[in-house]
């Protein structure tokens, strides 16, 4: 099995390509790494192949926030500008002035 490079990188805000979602990057698996039961719960018709990047979002739709698992396959990058409102964005990103996600450098003591 060969490993892609991942194409999205942490603090990347990204949507959904199928379903009406976006989440800001905070893991990435090169492969996927989830449960077999997880994986056998997508439909077969729209079920990703398991050896490209998965991405852990902090993700959120117009009703809730929430953690996704999603296959690189499904994601395109959001260009909306639009900040993330999920809670936990802050314990991890830090927003600049641009509007991009840049990982909280935690100090050590």
């Amino acid at each position: 099995m060969k490993l892609r490079q991942a194409k999205f990188g942490l603090g990347q805000v990204v949507k959904h390509r199928l379903y009406p979602f976006r989440g800001v990057v905070f893991d990435v698996d090169p492969v996927f790494n989830n449960t077999e039961e997880w994986y056998e719960s997508i439909p077969e018709d729209v079920r990703p192949s398991k050896d490209q990047p998965f991405y852990h979002l902090f993700a959120e739709n117009a009703d809730t926030e929430y953690v996704a698992y999603v296959s690189e396959q499904n994601l395109l990058p959001d260009t909306s500008g639009e900040p993330i409102r999920h809670p936990q964005v802050d314990e991890l990103f830090i927003r600049d002035q641009n509007g991009e996600y840049r990982t909280r450098i935690s100090s050590v003591n």
